[in-house]
């Protein structure tokens, strides 16, 4: 934190988005950022070498659930976990594997043979998402599903990422980890901070510390999820307690 704070030129701030900068809520599409997580970001992105918003979502979706986000000076969001990047307007990203839609269009029967109510599924272009969260036992139905999720996912070439009361099938190749780690070495970082509240941001948090820079993990806290609390440097109360200590960096930044 000495070493953000003393130069935050070379500072990569980077965050996950659901947890973190919005709260979880039933339905992932009415997630919506916290709303003073726009301008204080703004103010952090004025000072820092850059913000990157690293999250399974695709890019345009993060930037549609938070109005203002694509004004922050010096933000990049590296969306489905590195794969899709947004920088100053812009979109790029590889052609989409063609195992996901394909396990997506099985999906409906496989949640159908396993009479599971209240399990959703959400279409995110390069992953497809089955959440449980509005399931009559939630953790039950998560429960139930790792498995046959796990061998449809290897049918299609697919991998599992885990999640809060969601699966995601998604290429493999990429995660939290190593869309930071690139992003680091090429924005040439000196120090860096990453934030989140997922079992995927762990990979995150070991970047941060292979790395080999000054860097510090944040822990955006729940009680779904326990990992991240226990490896974290830092704890907060959830995206209320991360626009909170945002602002703390920022208001040090304007006042040095």
């Amino acid at each position: 934190m000495e070493a953000i704070l003393s130069d935050p030129a070379g500072a990569v701030i980077g965050l996950d988005f659901d947890g973190t900068l919005s709260p979880i809520v039933p339905d992932p599409a009415k997630a919506v950022i916290h709303p003073k997580a726009p301008g204080v970001l703004a103010e952090l992105g004025a000072h820092v070498l850059s913000i990157a918003i690293v999250t399974g979502r695709p890019p345009a979706t993060a930037l549609e659930l938070g109005p203002g986000l694509a004004d922050v000076p010096n933000l990049v969001v590296l969306g489905h976990y590195g794969f899709e990047r947004w920088e100053a307007g812009r979109v790029s990203a590889p052609p989409p594997p063609p195992g996901v839609p394909r396990a997506e269009a099985e999906l409906p029967l496989l949640l159908d043979s396993l009479g599971l109510d209240g399990v959703t599924i959400e279409d995110k272009g390069r992953a497809v998402a089955v959440h449980t969260r509005r399931s009559p036992d939630p953790e039950g139905a998560l429960a139930a599903l790792r498995e046959p999720l796990a061998k449809l996912a290897g049918a299609h070439g697919l991998v599992i990422e885990p999640g809060r009361m969601v699966l995601e099938l998604r290429p493999p190749g990429m995660d939290k980890g190593q869309a930071l780690s690139l992003f680091l070495a090429e924005r040439n970082a000196r120090s860096v901070m990453f934030a989140g509240d997922d079992l995927g941001d762990l990979a995150a948090f070991d970047a941060v510390r292979a790395s080999g820079l000054p860097g510090v993990t944040v822990c955006s806290g729940s009680a779904e999820v326990t990992a991240l609390r226990e490896r974290a440097d830092i704890v907060v109360d959830g995206p209320e307690g991360i626009v909170a200590l945002l602002a703390e960096l920022a208001s040090a930044f304007s006042r040095s």
